[in-house]
Formats: C-alpha cells, sequence, structure tokens
C-alpha cells in the first residue's frame, strides 16, 4: 500500500495548464498571426511591387528574405536574451508595436532602399515575438505538453501567412479599382495593404501588456529568478553583434580572440564579394555577411562570459544539427510561401483574387492541420523514444518532395493547389518537434537565447536563402522579352528539392546524439561553469 502512494505521489504532483494557460496561449496565436501576416503579405503584393519599382525576382527574394530575416536573427540574439533576464510580457508589447509601426511605414516606400529599411524595422520587432513566447509556454504548460502547445502557436505562423495573401489580394484589388491613377499621397494598392495590416498590432500589443508575467522555470520545479540589471546585459549582448564594436569586445578578451575574429571576418566579406561578382546582387550576399559575421562574434562572447549556455547550444552537437535540419526544412517553407503566389500568378496565369483566396486559405488549413498533428504525434513518440520527435522532423524533410515535384510541374490549377496543400501539411508538421526538442536541451534559464540560436537556423539558413535561391535560380535560368529580364520561376522552385540529402544527413546525426545529449544537460552545464 505504501509502495503503491510512493509510486503515485509524482503524478500527483505533477504541474498542470490552468485555463489561464490557454488563454495566454489563444493570445500569443493571435500575436503570431499578425507577425506572419505583417511578414508574409510582401508575397501577394510582390508582382505589383516589382512592376512598381522596377525590380527582379532575385530582389524581390532578397525583400521576401534576407532584408527581414538577417535583422530578426541578430536581433532576436540580444533580445532572447533580454525575454531570459526582464518581462517578457513587456517586452513582446514593446515589439509587437514596432513591427506594426515598421510594417505600416513600408506602405511608404518608393524605391528598393526605403522598402528595405522598412523591412529591416520589421525584422527587429518580430525578433522579440517567438524568443518571448516560447518561454512563457515553457512557464505556462508542463513538458508532456509542450510540443503541443508550441504546435498551437506555431499555427499562427501558417494562419497568418494563409490570411495575408486573401487581405493582400483584396485591399490591392479594391484600392485600385476605387483609386486607377493613384489614391490619397498618391499611393498605390500594395501600398495600402501594408498600412492597413500594420495599424492593428499597435492596438493588440495593449492587449499583451495585460498578461500575467509566470515564475521562470515553476514548471520543471526549478524557479528562477530574473536578473536585476537586464538591460545592462542587454546592452553587453547587443554590443557584441554590431561592428565595429565586435572588434572592441574580442579585444577585451585578449590579442588571440581579436585576430580570430578579424580572420573570420575578412574569410566571410571575401565570401560575400565572391559571390556579389558572380550573382551582381550586393544587398543580398553583403546583409548575408553581415549576419554571419556577428553570429560568429556573439558566438565567441558568448563562450567567453557564459561558458554553460554556450556548452549546451554550441557545444552540442545534437542542438546544432536539429537547428540546421530543420533550418532547411524551414529554407523550402519560406521559399514555397513567398513563391507560391507569384508562380500561380505569372507562370499558370492564375487570377490574383482566386489564387490569393485557394492559397491562403490552403496555406493556413494545411499549417494549421499539419503543425497540429505533428506536435501531438511528436509528444506520443517523444513517450516510447528520446529520439522519437526526430522522427517528425525527418518526415517534414523526406514527405514533401513528391508534392512539390509534381505540383511546380503541372499546367492543371486543380492539381497545382492540391500538391501545395500536401507540401505544406507535411513540412509543417516538423515545427513543433524541432522547438520543443531544442528546448529540452538547456536549461530552463537558458531557453530565451536557445529559442533565439534556433531561429539563427530558420532565418539565416531557411529565410535568407529560400526565398533568394528562387528568385536567383530563376533570373539565371529565364530569358529577356522585349528587353526586359523574365525569371524562370518552375526551375526556381524545383531547385529546392536539392537541399532535401543535407537536412536528412544532418537529422540522422541528430536522431542518434540526442538521447546522451539530454541526459547529460546539468552535467555539461556544471562542468562547463566549474572549468571557467
Amino acid at each position: 500500500m505504501a509502495e503503491n502512494e510512493m509510486n503515485t505521489a509524482p503524478a500527483a504532483a505533477e504541474p498542470k495548464a490552468t485555463g489561464y494557460s490557454w488563454y495566454v496561449l489563444s493570445v500569443l496565436v493571435i500575436v503570431y498571426i499578425l507577425n506572419f501576416i505583417d511578414r508574409q503579405i510582401i508575397s501577394i503584393l510582390a508582382v505589383d511591387i516589382k512592376a512598381d519599382l522596377g525590380l527582379k525576382d532575385s530582389d524581390m527574394g532578397f525583400l521576401g528574405g534576407a532584408a527581414f530575416a538577417v535583422f530578426y536573427a541578430l536581433f532576436g540574439i540580444p533580445l532572447g536574451r533580454l525575454a531570459d533576464n526582464w518581462s517578457r510580457v513587456r517586452l513582446l508589447s514593446i515589439g509587437l508595436t514596432l513591427w506594426s509601426a515598421m510594417t505600416a511605414l513600408s506602405g511608404f516606400a518608393y524605391d528598393r532602399m526605403t522598402l528595405t529599411l522598412a523591412r529591416m524595422g520589421v525584422g527587429v520587432g518580430e525578433a522579440t515575438a517567438s524568443p518571448t513566447a516560447y518561454s512563457l509556454i515553457s512557464d505556462y504548460f508542463p513538458k508532456r505538453q509542450k510540443a503541443t502547445a508550441l504546435a498551437i502557436y506555431s499555427s499562427g505562423l501558417y494562419i497568418g501567412g494563409g490570411v495575408s495573401l486573401f487581405i493582400g489580394a483584396l485591399i490591392v484589388e479594391a484600392w485600385n479599382n476605387s483609386y486607377p491613377a493613384g489614391g490619397p499621397m498618391g499611393l498605390v494598392g500594395w501600398q495600402a495593404a501594408f498600412l492597413a495590416v500594420g495599424i492593428p498590432g499597435l492596438i493588440v500589443a495593449l492587449w499583451v501588456a495585460s498578461l500575467r508575467e509566470p515564475v521562470r522555470g515553476a514548471m520543471d520545479g526549478a524557479p528562477a529568478t530574473s536578473s536585476p540589471t537586464p538591460f545592462r546585459q542587454f546592452g553587453k549582448d547587443l554590443s557584441m553583434i554590431v561592428p565595429p564594436l565586435t572588434l572592441w569586445g574580442a579585444w577585451k578578451r585578449g590579442p588571440a580572440a581579436l585576430a580570430i575574429n578579424i580572420g573570420f571576418a575578412a574569410a566571410i566579406a571575401a565570401f560575400a564579394w565572391w559571390m556579389i561578382q558572380l550573382t551582381g546582387n550586393f544587398p543580398q550576399w553583403s546583409a548575408v555577411a553581415l549576419g554571419y559575421y556577428a553570429v560568429f562574434s556573439w558566438a565567441s562572447t558568448l563562450r567567453a562570459n557564459d561558458p554553460a549556455t554556450f556548452r549546451l547550444i554550441w557545444g552540442t552537437p545534437a542542438f546544432i544539427c536539429t537547428t540546421l535540419g530543420y533550418g532547411l526544412v524551414s529554407l523550402a517553407a519560406y521559399a514555397l510561401g513567398f513563391w507560391s503566389a507569384p508562380y500561380a500568378e505569372l507562370v499558370l496565369g492564375l487570377p490574383k483574387q482566386e489564387l490569393a483566396g485557394i492559397l491562403g486559405a490552403n496555406g493556413a488549413l494545411s499549417g494549421f492541420i499539419g503543425v497540429i498533428i505533428g506536435g501531438r504525434i511528436a509528444d506520443a513518440l517523444r513517450v516510447k523514444n528520446p529520439s522519437g520527435r526526430v522522427l517528425m522532423i525527418i518526415f517534414g524533410v523526406v514527405a514533401p518532395i513528391v508534392p512539390i515535384w509534381i505540383g511546380y510541374t503541372t499546367e492543371s490549377a486543380a492539381l497545382f493547389y492540391t500538391m501545395n496543400f500536401l507540401a505544406g501539411l507535411f513540412g509543417a508538421a516538423a515545427l513543433g518537434a524541432a522547438a520543443a526538442t531544442t528546448q529540452d536541451l538547456v536549461l530552463p534559464e537558458m531557453r530565451g537565447t536557445a529559442t533565439a540560436a534556433f531561429f539563427l537556423g530558420t532565418t539565416l539558413v531557411g529565410l535568407s536563402f529560400g526565398p533568394y535561391m528562387v528568385g536567383q535560380i530563376s533570373d539565371l535560368t529565364g530569358t529577356v522579352v522585349n528587353g526586359q529580364p523574365v525569371g524562370n520561376l518552375r526551375v526556381g522552385i524545383l531547385s529546392l528539392i536539392g537541399v532535401a540529402p543535407i537536412a536528412l544527413a544532418l537529422l540522422l546525426y541528430a536522431y542518434r546524439a540526442l538521447p546522451q545529449a539530454e541526459a547529460t544537460i546539468a552535467e555539461r552545464a556544471r562542468a562547463a561553469r566549474e572549468s571557467a
């Protein structure tokens, strides 16, 4: 009898999600929907922007990718650390205000440079979203429900991306019909769309500010306190990624650290110069070079100042391979999310309003179903196998290949829509599993930083290169009609299949390495602190 009571005691004491936990999750989903509406609306506007501003497919790939992604990734680093040390609710409400305002300001862009600056601002603001949300969800839900909760949160990605197409097409058509020669202040339809989707976020930011801040680590039975000087650390973290302050930071660690930093900067600059000569795209490769140099500088500083966090993130092959493997899944997902609408409009000749409605519903439904079911299956696999969630990420790599090939070689609109739905469904199934896996590989007080590192993969690998790669290959394989370049989007999109073998190799390694890595988290963190 006593033995039975002892066996059941831990289960009775296990923390549970409350009704307020689900309320907070619903608010965070709404925020993430706005996040992706503001991020993805440029997709349905791409054909209009390209014609209005005289841009190429590779230019649009840059605006839909690296112009946003590099700054989203970089500022996710210090903002992720700030989420570990300050009020996550306040930080999220401030970030929502910023990215909504910058989305609205995109409506006043008049060339590539002004639109690039606005997209950078959106990236900085949105960098607050997932570090704060992931950390909040981890403190509102127990481990056994974490992948499910993160999958529900991630559904906002697909709903927002789908709704953005419908809203964007609706606003453009209505505005251009009402103002054929341009409306107030000379704004055309795509500019009005940016204004219309940016302004509501300013109101939702007030709602976010009303949420309660949970106790860190309570769900894991290891309550943690915040730093008494969060902004001092934030300032230090910010200086790690902003050249030339990065050189000063390296010098403070010693002449050897400075030499290594300068050497890496020279190497990445040389690579960027070579790629600029090869492609003729200066903004893309200069932004990517800045991003990778800044990440290197941050990681080097993290290794010196916080060896335990560095060890559990950068020093854990299972974490790195999971992040990069899923990053390549996201490369294909972001590329399809950006280019499917322009492809349907330009290659298949489908009307904007029709394709926006169908692709928008497709993206929202397939993403929502895929991420929810994928999260539930990943949690179930995790119960039986410590590496079980990685199997769901592998599924997200392999399963979309056939739908992508069929969907982007057919001339049938119905078959295109169907295959696009299946590709989105299968790819979305991996997200909750990847996010939960990386969260489980660090200590509770490191989760904001781990989220930022995870999103480096989905942005500096996935978003920075997915839309751009398709656009660049489209330009390279395209033709010239009446003196104007016409890209080959079909070839560009099919090239995405080529990243699958690399992703599969990374994830198979993660599958083998993960059990040992998770079992030794506390031991490795303690060893890193003691050896510092």
